[in-house]
Parts: C-alpha cells; sequence; structure tokens
C-alpha cells in the first residue's frame, strides 16, 4: 500500500520544541502566540479544557492536539495537578502546511486509543520526568513520532470527515492523491488519477468531490501552489520552481499563483518578507 504520509512530512514536517514537563495545578493559560499549534501529552490527573466556547473534560491518560494557534485553557486540582508534558509544533509552512489545515480546531483522544504508541509513550514520559542528559531532544523527537502516530490514527479510524485527511482514509482515494502528492510536476488527467484509484471516470470524479469538498483538478493546482510557496519561502528561483511543480514557464505558474491565491509569487513573497520584518527586494533602476 502506498504511503500516505510519506510526501506530506518531506514537503511539509513537523517539529516540536518541549515548554513543559510536570504537574499543572490549578489554572493555566496558554495564550495563542500566532504561530505555533501545541501538543498535549497527559500522563496522569484530570482536567478541564477550555478553548474559546468549548469545553473539554479529561479523564485518563489523553493526547490533546492544537493544530494551529489557539490560546486554550487547562484547570485542575489546586494541589495534585495533571502531569502533562507539553510541546510547541512548527508545521512546516504555516497557514499554507496542508496537514495543520486539514485538521479540526482540536484532537483529543485517549492515549490507549492512538495504536502503536505504547512503546514511545512509555519512553517519552521516562524521559521527561527524568533529568538525563539530551532529554529535550529526545523527547522533542520523540513528539514527532507521536504526531505522525496520531495522523495515523485519524486516518485509519475514519475520525475526519471532509478534507484531505478524509481522502486519505478512503480506501481508493488515497491513492490517487499520493501519486499527486509525489508527482506534482505530471500533467495528471481526471481518467488517468481515476484509473490509479482503482475507479471509473465518473465514480471517482463524484466521490473525490464529495469525500475531500474540492475537485481532482483544483485539489492539484491547490497542492502545486503549497509547494510553490514553500519553495519561494526557501529562496528557490521560480523559473526552478515553476518545472518542479508543473507549470511549463515563469508566466504560467505566475497565472495560477495569482488565481489561487489572489497575488503573484513576487508580492506574495514581499508580503511574508514583510510580515517577518525585513524589507523586499526593490527592481533595479533601468536605463
Amino acid at each position: 500500500m502506498s504511503d500516505r504520509l510519506a510526501a506530506l512530512m518531506t514537503h511539509f514536517p513537523v517539529s516540536a520544541q518541549v515548554f513543559n514537563a510536570g504537574p499543572l495545578c490549578g489554572i493555566n493559560t496558554l495564550e495563542s502566540d500566532g504561530t505555533h499549534g501545541q501538543l498535549h501529552l497527559v500522563r496522569s490527573g484530570t482536567m478541564t479544557v477550555r478553548h474559546g466556547r468549548s469545553v473539554l473534560e479529561i479523564d485518563q491518560p489523553a493526547v490533546l492536539l492544537f493544530p494551529r494557534p489557539l490560546t486554550h485553557q487547562f484547570i485542575s486540582d489546586a494541589v495534585h495537578g495533571a502531569d502533562v508534558v507539553c510541546a510547541n509544533l512548527r508545521f512546516d509552512g504555516g497557514e499554507d502546511n496542508p496537514i495543520a489545515s486539514a485538521l479540526p480546531d482540536v484532537v483529543c483522544l485517549p492515549l490507549k486509543d492512538v495504536g502503536g504508541s505504547a512503546p514511545v509513550l512509555a519512553l517519552l514520559f521516562e524521559e521527561a520526568f527524568d533529568q538525563r542528559c539530551g532529554r529535550t531532544a529526545l523527547v522533542e523527537r520523540l513528539f514527532e513520532v507521536v504526531m505522525i502516530q496520531l495522523l495515523r490514527q485519524l486516518m485509519e479510524s475514519g475520525a475526519i470527515r471532509g478534507g484531505l485527511i478524509s481522502g486519505l482514509a478512503h480506501p481508493r482515494l488515497r491513492h490517487a492523491l499520493v501519486a499527486m502528492h509525489e508527482q506534482p510536476a505530471r500533467e495528471w488527467s481526471l481518467l488517468e488519477l481515476a484509473a490509479v484509484a482503482g475507479m471509473s471516470r465518473s465514480v471517482f470524479a463524484s466521490t473525490f468531490r464529495a469525500t475531500v469538498g474540492t475537485t481532482a483538478g483544483q485539489y492539484l493546482q491547490g497542492w502545486r501552489i503549497q509547494m510553490a510557496r514553500t519553495a519561494l519561502r526557501r529562496g528557490r528561483p521560480l523559473k526552478l520552481i515553476a518545472a518542479e511543480v508543473g507549470y511549463g514557464s515563469e508566466a504560467a505558474l505566475s497565472r495560477a499563483f495569482k488565481a489561487q491565491t489572489g497575488e503573484s509569487p513576487r508580492e506574495w513573497k514581499g508580503h511574508r518578507l514583510i510580515q517577518a520584518g525585513l524589507q523586499p527586494p526593490t527592481a533595479s533602476p533601468r536605463g
């Protein structure tokens, strides 16, 4: 079976930075920094979690994922609290990361329901609550492993309806999605994608739209532009990017880019530089 996460994690990896390992007592508010998501692993204890107007009650060891920046509050016993290991998550590409954008605002699952995670969690908790050298680096890598295991669980359980995760959970559509992810420069026709999925053209088209929420052609263009934006952030020349993501020229990529984002690649990159506090390059004077 094709690897549904390989291309996604290669082009849009996630990294973790631990900021708490120990009891959280009383009321703890975690303010959004506008950049990071967060992953919390509750080893023991009970707590109430508030985010916006929503309330979650945690009464067993659990994983709690906020894939996008979101202020939330933990309320636990003022004396005993709950043992929690917390990490900030950086999804490469930020708002363009297809994994983060495909997930709901919050995911909460009992740890026992995350398949295959028991040995990883045992080592993570052992390291997190000890004082061995290198523990932080090790725990952060283990958080990234848990994130992959959580994504596997969400796909295999079909817990998320609509969007990319739902498409990757589909026993046939997943093959077409992986093909687009792995070969974005190929001139995919609807018939070819349907053949990869083992479906007729008409059934594939209707099933893709009903499951993912967009047409296969629109999805492919969106994936190409997401990859182009990531390459622009890394400073790659537009001419090379165009060939890598399936456009025959810079002009063709620029037209597709503007249709998708409302900005040309140059405008988009300039705005990102300004947001980062940097000065965008200016055009050289002519004549």
